[in-house]
């Protein structure tokens, strides 16, 4: 779709950052009946309330979703949880503050995981009604993929923004660890804990990150990067192997420098650090909840009983784990300032009973680099992504990179 006419209702943010004023404010009301047609099937929203910006900016009257762990002023923040059931707070998380200081209106709370960790929320996924969408920013990625609005806000511990991306087939980008404040949301591991955000393309989550006032660096800086890829392959389902193989081909086909590098025992060692050191934080912040509630919080319950039975010489060890890791991928980085990756071991598991499996995601989230999940050219099979990586800081690199992946890969699709 476009927004060359106000006929049109914009889907994408590049499409309503183009449209009039008088068109975004008639796609609103547009908006709103395509999601009360479309959300029954999909279950993504807690609730649909639009919230009114606070000030005028470069986002003016262009809805967003926001992640149920985030606070916002005037809705309720459950956490994905009937044990929080009505929680209000006065204050917006300043990430949502920033985005209604300039001009976005946020369209209501997406559904998480309870208190964003493991137990499926309603959510389906629109590309394929009987299978997960991932977890835990579920219905933040939900919302994009089935066109209801153009960009939604997630947080990301393990592998919750990316790897939604990937089994919607849209894009997601996880922040540089600590960059984005995480003020008014709810924490789970202090180390890992990042803020993000789900757009249909990577042109579109270049275009936020500029609206947000952050810098996006230049074209010719994406263009001049060498980039690297695992060789060997991490151990894959078949499907997203085929499609990262193919991937990986059509770019050096393109003239894209790919260059193999052995990080698949890398890969695996910062998945079981993180998963360490996830539990040990998060079961010290929620042990308060857990003596309160039991096992009334289900998998969370679960995670702290486990936290609380790590060591604290198991959680230094996971700790130097990732502090051998970032030294090692610092050199990797300065040779290829860009790492390609899969976005999850495969597509989206059949079912709602798991959100699936973030070892392709969380040894970047342990080294708190930013990543960005691109969707792969796979015809009509279930969405698979491209996740691209690189130092902590160079956001705009990643991001520049990733739309310049993306306009290829639109170029040379078959």
């Amino acid at each position: 779709m476009t927004a060359s006419t106000d006929s049109v209702r914009p889907v994408t943010l590049t499409e309503w950052l183009a449209a009039s004023p008088d068109a975004r404010q008639r796609a609103l009301g547009a908006t709103r009946e395509h999601i009360a047609r479309t959300d029954p099937s999909v279950h993504a929203w807690v609730r649909v309330a639009p919230q009114p910006p606070t000030r005028s900016g470069p986002l003016d009257g262009v809805p967003f979703g926001v992640k149920d762990i985030l606070d916002t002023a005037g809705l309720p923040t459950e956490f994905g949880s009937p044990l929080y059931a009505g929680r209000r707070t006065d204050a917006d998380a300043p990430i949502v503050s920033a985005l209604r200081e300039r001009g976005a209106i946020v369209l209501g709370k997406t559904h998480t995981a309870a208190f964003a960790y493991r137990a499926p929320a309603p959510t389906r996924n629109p590309r394929n009604l009987a299978h997960t969408p991932g977890g835990s920013s579920s219905g933040s990625a939900a919302v994009v993929a089935a066109d209801m609005v153009p960009f939604a806000t997630g947080t990301q511990t393990l592998g919750s923004v990316v790897r939604p991306a990937s089994f919607c087939g849209v894009t997601g980008f996880k922040a540089t660890h600590g960059l984005l404040g995480f003020d008014g949301v709810l924490p789970c591991a202090k180390s890992l804990d990042t803020l993000g955000f789900f757009t249909h393309t990577a042109a579109d989550m270049l275009a936020l990150w500029d609206a947000l006032g952050h810098p996006t660096g230049t074209a010719s800086e994406a263009d001049a990067i060498a980039f690297a890829a695992p060789d060997p392959l991490p151990d894959l389902e078949p499907p997203m192997a085929a499609a990262f193989g193919a991937t990986i081909a059509r770019l050096r086909a393109a003239g894209v420098d790919v260059r193999g590098v052995d990080v698949a025992r890398l890969l695996a060692d910062l998945a079981a650090a993180a998963s360490t050191v996830m539990f040990y934080e998060g079961a010290r912040f929620h042990e308060d909840r857990y003596r309160a509630f039991g096992d009334k919080l289900d998998d969370l319950a679960a995670l702290v009983r486990q936290g609380l039975a790590t060591t604290k010489e198991q959680y230094e060890a996971a700790r130097h784990t990732i502090s051998a890791a970032r030294t090692r991928m610092a050199e990797t980085f300065a040779a290829t300032p860009v790492v390609l990756v899969p976005a999850a071991p495969g597509p989206a598991p059949y079912s709602l009973a798991s959100t699936g499996d973030a070892r392709m995601n969380s040894p970047w989230t342990a080294l708190g680099t930013p990543a960005i999940s691109i969707p792969m050219p796979v015809g009509d099979a279930l969405p698979l992504g491209l996740q691209l990586v690189s130092a902590p800081g160079e956001d705009a690199r990643v991001l520049r990179a990733g739309a310049r992946l993306e306009r290829i890969l639109a170029a040379t699709k078959t």
